[in-house]
């Protein structure tokens, strides 16, 4: 579930600051022009709470306990689906669970008092008066039946008698304190199918560990099908696996994929030497396996060593044409987490210019959500809040390569990754140089890597929008640095730029070492267009020390220029006007000479 800490001021914001690297993937709400820095700021705090629960984010509001209530009241109208909804003092002493206390709030509010020092104000009956949530067992249990759970409560805490069988799981949940051996209620926990009814809650601890093994491009309905089946078959509740797990080389395998994700569960990964340590528990071992992947079996290896070395194999290899699956059994719950290893996910991110008000609301996700994060150390300390706490893997200006190795390597590890890159990931920037290595060097294990990207701002973007609108008509983008691009090719591209009247935006205009191409550019442009040609100045975008400057070709000076500088020069049409006190800079489209009717102008 998504966590949003909301701050309505400064003390807000430095509490939620405080709190957010405890709670993995939380990320910090706050008003705008009093919480500076948040990782998504808002305008309208009623609305963008309701927002919030509407999409079913758990919220914790730094702010007073009416502010909730009055912004979500009309929202409520089913307690079993509302998010959780904390409110939070703001010197930390007190976190009061107002909503979804059974939906993981009094568990959060809990959690929340113990890394701040304060109190948890919890005011279910259950919880008060048993310690325990019926239907909020430990995370990775599942509840059968969660609609009796409210009866066998009840009946507890009226002094009745309830049963407590124990069927699979060694673990202290729940305590047996409030449970007898009689009574007409029972709570069961067990990891077989089909044992629920009107008078038994059914829980299952996650003691199953699934094992599967595919062909290459398996079809994903046999897959699942081999697995609803293996499932049934044993009489196994699906509420109880743990994981779906499988060799290293499936990480990537659709199927395998697929299966969990129609499970509800995560995948987890060993190495063939790790399932071959498995090999004297194999039911079925096989020398055309070991030949083909270096171990004796995928299903049944994974399957126990996932589960544990104390596990046994309760459904041996089952096979369907292209298929194979198997199931161990813990004596203990399994921490899914703790064995094998996830598929690595790699996010190239774009965070625009680096404030919050221009990054992606998927990029801040991506940021709170990764395991590590890998960038230039300026655009790592642009969203240092974000990525608290976290592993940073920084390096100089210059090292790009060695970024996108360190973030390939990292995630081939398992590991969910971010890689930082300021603007736009694919814009001059590391989307590409990943993909190139992709390509060139064709790792296995870079290949199994799930990559995303991440779009943000860019700078002509940033540029234009805060000159006026000069790309309103066609334009390009060319790079003046002749580090990767020879000189030769740069001057052609703006010669042909020039000749066919782009508004032309300028990336790495100059640096302290390069020192010519941006003065043969004005040359260039001069012989194609007249010197009261717009130019934009564009220093700083959206950062402390931001500067747009307004000035014509004629009179650009080319020293004014370094490397935080986009420069965008007009077409021979981009004009510039006053608007009040305000110079603006557009590029007309045509719209003065749309007609009605079929030959209109298209938006």
């Amino acid at each position: 579930m998504k966590v949003a800490i909301v701050a309505l001021n400064r003390g807000g914001l430095e509490l939620a600051r405080r709190l957010q690297p405890s709670l993995d993937g939380a990320m910090v709400h706050g008003l705008a022009g009093r919480t500076d820095g948040a990782d998504l700021p808002f305008s309208d705090t009623m609305a963008h709470l309701r927002g919030l629960f509407a999409k079913g984010t758990a919220i914790i509001g730094v702010c007073a306990a009416g502010i909730l209530i009055r912004a979500l009241g009309a929202q409520l109208a089913d307690k079993k689906a509302e998010p959780p909804v904390i409110a939070l003092a703001e010197d930390g002493s007190v976190a009061v669970p107002l909503l979804g206390g059974h939906r993981g709030a009094n568990r959060l509010a809990r959690r929340i008092a113990d890394i701040l020092g304060g109190s948890a104000a919890i005011t279910t009956a259950g919880d008060l008066g048993l310690g325990l949530a019926l239907d909020e067992p430990p995370e990775g249990w599942t509840v059968a039946n969660p609609e009796i759970a409210k009866t066998l409560a009840a009946t507890l805490l009226a002094g009745d008698a309830v049963r407590l069988i124990i069927e699979a799981g060694d673990d202290p949940w729940p305590e047996p304190a409030p449970f007898s051996d009689t009574g007409d209620l029972t709570l069961l926990v067990t990891d077989r199918a089909g044992r629920e009814d009107e008078k038994t809650l059914v829980v299952h601890p996650p003691v199953l560990a699934l094992g599967v093994g595919c062909e290459r491009g398996a079809d994903i309905a046999e897959l699942q099908a081999l697995v609803d089946e293996t499932l049934a078959g044993a009489g196994l509740a699906a509420g109880a696996v743990a994981a779906v797990t499988s060799l290293d080389l499936k990480a990537d395998e659709v199927a395998v994929l697929a299966c969990a994700e129609h499970l509800g569960l995560p995948a987890r990964f060993f190495t063939a030497a790790e399932l071959e340590a498995e090999a004297p528990r194999l039911a079925n071992p096989s020398e055309t396996v070991f030949h083909e992947v270096g171990c004796h079996g995928v299903a049944e290896g994974a399957a126990l060593a996932l589960a544990g070395l104390d596990a046994e194999l309760v459904v041996p290899k089952r096979k369907s044409k292209r298929a194979t699956c198997a199931i161990a059994r813990s004596p203990k719950p399994i921490d899914a987490s703790a064995a094998g290893r996830a598929r690595g996910r790699l996010a190239v991110v774009g965070i625009g210019p680096g404030s919050a008000e221009w990054r992606t609301p998927e990029a801040t996700l991506a940021l709170a959500g990764a395991d590590e994060v890998v960038g230039y150390g300026l655009y790592l300390d642009l969203v240092g809040g974000l990525i608290a706490g976290k592993p940073r893997h920084g390096s100089e200006l210059g090292e790009e390569e060695a970024r996108a190795r360190i973030a390939l390597d990292l995630a081939a590890e398992g590991k969910s990754i971010a890689l930082v890159c300021s603007g736009d990931p694919g814009i001059y920037a590391l989307a590409t140089l990943v993909f190139e290595l992709f390509d060139r060097e064709s790792r296995p294990d870079w290949n199994r890597v799930e990559v995303t990207i991440m779009p943000g701002i860019s700078a002509l973007q940033a540029a234009a929008a805060r000159a006026g609108a000069p790309l309103g008509h066609d334009f390009c983008a060319i790079s003046l640095s002749d580090l990767l691009t020879p000189k030769e090719t740069i001057l052609q591209r703006l010669k042909a730029a020039a000749a066919a009247d782009f508004v032309v935006a300028l990336y790495n205009p100059q640096s302290r070492r390069r020192r010519e191409l941006l003065d043969e550019t004005k040359r260039i442009m001069l012989m194609a267009r007249p010197p009261e040609t717009p130019v934009i100045i564009a220093r700083n975008l959206g950062r402390s020390g931001e500067r747009v400057d307004h000035v014509t070709l004629g009179d650009f000076d080319v020293e004014s220029v370094d490397m935080l500088t986009l420069v965008m020069i007009g077409s021979s049409a981009t004009r510039s006007f006053g608007q009040g006190t305000t110079l603006r800079t557009y590029t007309p489209r045509g719209y003065a000479k749309k007609m009605s009717g079929p030959d209109r102008c298209e938006e």
